[in-house]
């Protein structure tokens, strides 16, 4: 079977190459067309646009690139017709996908959409129109399947697919990855400032000013593969920080706390078991729209599986050296981090265990040929 799959950031890529590598066990004559990223390039098949050509952060940011973002959406419709696939999968992204979705029913073509769009966050309207252009939907939350039953949409909850994937990663040898990137003994705390250079800009500063103040650690700053050194040494003026591009997964199985920006790094972060504080800082313009449209009380993933705070969250303009500080010294105290490890083994709990990807290639495969 032919499948039409569209991913739009870096997360949707790996997500997008796992459930490519499911399919093909369920379909030996799998053939693929997507966009994506190099991990999805990797599995095989044709790949239209990356990611990297489309990586629009905030309300603002989008407001700026509406004409680029007009002509993908146009384009994608074009190349889906020519393809003429068996189904369109769709992968989070919903500002994009959403669009494509609604097009892509009125034309005839079966639509599946894995990693739902945020409507439990903000504008919740949009159910209805999911109800009405998606024929199947794929949700990795718990939470996420009891708000769908409220509007009377069944969707399937298969997992988590981040559980698959640092499940199936290669273990790192401490000793050989700290010899390899020059790390010396000092234990490590990790600064995940996200993938785009919008909220890079926004957040690497803060986290590197406090650095001096913790000689005894050492600070390494988890590069995005969609972004070079070059971007990031304008932002490091202090010593003790260390650079480590596309290799997020194993500096946190190596690392003792980390700062991380709000995002699906936050989930990533907890389930290595690493303590850690949240971060977010957007335009002004961006942050006034949200806080008016966004309906929940946290902003990461780890709070709001468990639905109380595990991770102290600072946002906007608490998010400053100051309270950075404050929050590190807490999650590097002995007695605070057994209560870290204590909920982010509850949280793996409600998460589902292992084969998202699996379960949700299967469902998919057993749809189209019903």
């Amino acid at each position: 079977m032919k499948y039409y799959i569209i991913a739009g950031e870096a997360s949707g890529d790996l997500h997008g190459s796992n459930l490519m590598k499911a399919l093909q066990k369920e379909d030996v004559h799998a053939e693929f067309r997507f966009w994506g990223g190099d991990l999805m390039q990797n599995t095989g098949g044709t790949l239209v646009k990356h990611y990297k050509e489309r990586a629009f952060m905030g309300f603002a940011e989008v407001l700026l690139n509406l004409n680029a973002i007009f002509k993908a959406i146009s384009f994608c419709k074009k190349d889906i017709a020519s393809y003429q696939p068996d189904v369109v999968i769709f992968i989070d992204n919903s500002g994009f996908n959403l669009r494509i979705a609604k097009w892509a029913k009125q034309k005839g073509f079966r639509t599946h959409y894995y990693i739902s769009p945020q409507v439990w966050a903000s504008r919740a309207k949009r159910v209805h129109d999911i109800k009405r252009d998606v024929d199947a939907m794929y949700v990795i939350l718990p939470f996420v399947e009891d708000f769908y039953k409220k509007y009377d949409y069944q969707v399937h909850f298969v997992g988590h697919p981040l559980i698959d994937a640092i499940a199936d990663r290669k273990q790192v040898d401490e000793y050989t990855f700290r010899a390899e990137h020059e790390l010396d003994e000092k234990p490590i705390i990790a600064l995940l400032p996200g993938s785009r250079k919008q909220e890079i800009k926004k957040m690497l500063s803060v986290m590197l000013s406090v650095v001096k103040d913790y000689p005894t650690y050492q600070f390494v700053i988890a590069g995005a593969p969609s972004q070079d050194y070059s971007f990031y040494s304008q932002f490091i003026s202090t010593e003790n920080v260390k650079f480590i591009s596309n290799r997020t997964y194993d500096l946190l199985s190596v690392s003792t706390a980390a700062l991380v920006t709000s995002g699906t790094a936050t989930l990533e972060t907890a389930l290595f078991k690493v303590p850690q504080v949240v971060c977010y800082k957007g335009s002004w313009l961006s942050y006034q729209i949200g806080k008016r449209i966004i309906t929940l009380k946290f902003i990461s993933l780890v709070n709001l599986i468990m639905d109380r705070e595990v991770v102290t969250e600072l946002i906007q303009n608490d998010f400053n050296r100051k309270r950075l500080k404050k929050e590190l010294d807490k999650i590097l105290d002995k007695k605070e981090r057994e209560n870290y490890f204590l909920n982010y083994y509850e949280l793996e709990k409600k998460l589902g265990g292992i084969g998202a990807s699996e379960k949700t290639a299967k469902l998919i495969f057993k749809a189209l040929n019903a």
